[in-house]
């Protein structure tokens, strides 16, 4: 009896043992899923993270840049950077406008600038005073000779400011007479763009 008694007790506590080991043994495999998918969703989602939009793609070049002077009769006369093809209008703009004193119907502001161009804004005063010294050509023509022609006669010319007007004195006295109006491109501060604009207004 006492056998039978022993042998119940012994099948109990292994039923027991057993199915504690077995619920044990499933409550890790289920920690260790539960864990394998948190790190799988971690995982997915850093991905997605890392991903960089399309529209957030780094710009390229802005455009080309130019350098204007703009002196004379201007609020902030200076060199200022300006998108290529801007025109005359906006240099003025960027050196503050113009002042009270300034021609300003003087200069075609609708102008598409250079780099590396001169804008010289005028006074009326200085307009007018180069108008009535204008010379009369001995051939009848209204163009300027640059290698007679005074500063201020210079300085009536398209572009032409008294800073311009002085390279052009300074440069017949070093280097002599033009020999061509295209010659006019050698002195300091003028180029295709300024000389495109007097062309027509000039001889030798």
């Amino acid at each position: 009896m006492r056998r039978d008694i022993v042998r119940v007790y012994v099948c109990v506590a292994i039923v027991c043992i057993w199915i504690l080991t077995g619920c044990s043994a499933g409550h890790g495999e289920e920690s260790a899923l539960s864990e394998v998918e948190g790190i799988s969703e971690d995982a997915s989602g850093s991905g997605a993270e890392e991903e960089v939009p399309e529209g957030d793609a780094p710009r390229g070049d802005a455009g080309e840049r130019i350098y204007v002077h703009v002196c004379g009769q201007v609020l902030c006369p200076g060199v200022y950077e300006l998108p290529e093809g801007s025109r005359l209008c906006e240099a003025i703009e960027a050196a503050g406008g113009m002042t009270e004193t300034a021609a300003d119907t003087y200069l075609n502001q609708a102008e598409i600038l250079a780099d590396g161009q001169q804008v010289y804004v005028p006074t009326g005063e200085e307009v007018s005073a180069s108008a009535e010294t204008l010379p009369i050509q001995e051939t009848g023509d209204d163009k300027i000779n640059i290698n007679t022609a005074s500063q201020e006669e210079l300085m009536a010319l398209t572009g032409i400011g008294e800073a311009k007007a002085a390279a052009i004195i300074r440069y017949r006295e070093e280097k002599g007479s033009f020999q061509s109006t295209e010659e006019l491109k050698e002195v300091e501060g003028i180029k295709d763009g300024v000389y495109n604009k007097v062309k027509d207004q000039i001889k030798v």
